[in-house]
């Protein structure tokens, strides 16, 4: 049965040669997106690694806007990419580039970049010189049981290429089962449920049974709450690739997305301000907590579908940005949490205001890490294989003329 002629998008699932480069575009302003989460840190209410002096409720609303979606987007942009991988590459093939692009990069991230940070935070939690209190009490305070936060204790901010190379190795059996028969007959009839007016929201069953069942038994950021659920996007991403139904509704419900945002993100703001304590409930116990979750992931859905929306609709091009980005996409990331921690150590010391700190902090620390991407990273062939790029183009004409 042919088709639809009228979506503007043809069928994601049997193109072959035409690149849909509005994923690329999302990929690099999902990265640049963390990048603003992390550089705000130092300001917001929430503890981070480094912190002034005086925090900014203003500042704060736009880390709690950031915060219930920005990781989702991020996997389900990441499963996408496992769509279009795996259509190239056999599983084997699949899963040794994912080793070399995420987990060489998070080994050497936790050995090159993890104790520059460790210290910072050490230095300016204490206050102390390096003689004056057991470096060893500091770290034993942050190593945690069996469970994933050892890839945030490992490598801070790294712990995202943890996850991924888990992701994408737990769920190659499933993503090869989706590929049969009997996997196509589960994505269609999916596409068929998502397909109906709304029918998005229908994701959010999984995602809720996922959050009710393992976080009131794992609280903790990075823990199997998280785990488990982050990789549920993961999966999603994958599986919106598979049948053309699934982006023709984002088309068609955006709308309904963007509401659903701007309301749960509403609720949960209000809900926040009217506790006491201000605090977010880490394990969920009451009516009131579950209620709670229910908001964050609702929203996780609304505000992940939406910019997916705004990716297909006004994003699918190219150019040299893109193209620039599209490589300096992982070697950013690895980067720019360091480099915003040592900048940041420094600035919060200042006697001056918010004003003045949070601007150095943002535009200082994007040019040094782009600095140190383009005079460094970029050109040096070893460091390019520790941050994940691919061998320059010379290089590669080289090794296949030799």
């Amino acid at each position: 049965m042919p088709t639809s002629a009228a979506s503007p998008q043809t069928d994601i699932a049997t193109q072959k040669s035409v690149r849909l480069h509005y994923l690329d575009w999302l990929r690099v302003i999902a990265i640049l997106g963390v990048f603003l989460f992390h550089a705000l840190h130092p300001f917001d209410l929430a503890d981070w690694h480094i912190k002034n002096a005086q925090t900014s409720f203003e500042v704060t609303l736009i880390y709690a806007f950031l915060a219930p979606w920005g990781m989702p987007f991020f996997f389900l942009i990441a499963g996408t990419g496992s769509w279009y991988a795996l259509r190239r590459r056999t599983p084997r093939e699949y899963a040794w580039e994912r080793f070399k692009r995420l987990c060489i990069p998070f080994i050497c991230g936790v050995i090159l970049l993890a104790p520059l940070m460790l210290y910072l935070e050490w230095r300016h939690k204490t206050q102390t010189g390096i003689l004056e209190i057991p470096f060893s009490e500091f770290l034993a305070n942050r190593i945690p049981g069996f469970t994933p936060e050892w890839f945030g204790a490992l490598g801070n901010h790294l712990w995202f290429l943890g996850f991924l190379f888990c992701f994408a190795l737990l769920t190659l059996p499933l993503f090869s089962w989706l590929r049969g028969e009997s996997g196509k007959r589960i994505v269609s009839t999916m596409a068929r449920l998502i397909g109906q007016r709304g029918g998005f929201l229908l994701l959010v069953l999984p995602l809720v049974l996922v959050q009710f069942g393992l976080r009131p038994f794992f609280p903790d950021e990075h823990d199997w709450a998280d785990f488990c659920y982050l990789m549920c996007f993961f999966i999603l991403g994958y599986v919106f690739c598979a049948d053309e139904r699934f982006t023709r509704a984002i088309r068609r419900d955006w709308w309904i997305a963007l509401i659903g945002g701007v309301a749960t993100f509403l609720a949960i703001t209000l809900w926040v301000l009217s506790t006491e304590d201000q605090n977010v409930p880490a394990a969920p116990r009451t009516l009131s907590d579950h209620a709670f979750w229910l908001l964050v992931t609702v929203n996780g859905v609304c505000w992940t579908i939406f910019f997916f929306f705004v990716g297909m609709r006004f994003l699918n091009f190219s150019n040299r940005w893109l193209q620039y980005g599209q490589e300096a996409v992982l070697p950013f990331f690895m980067l720019h949490q360091p480099v915003i921690m040592i900048i940041a150590f420094f600035v919060v010391q200042w006697d001056a205001g918010i004003p003045v700190k949070l601007p150095v902090v943002l535009l200082g620390s994007f040019a040094a890490t782009i600095g140190l991407y383009e005079v460094v990273i970029r050109r040096i062939a070893p460091l390019r294989a520790v941050f994940g790029m691919a061998p320059k183009r010379q290089d590669r004409a080289q090794v296949a003329a030799g």
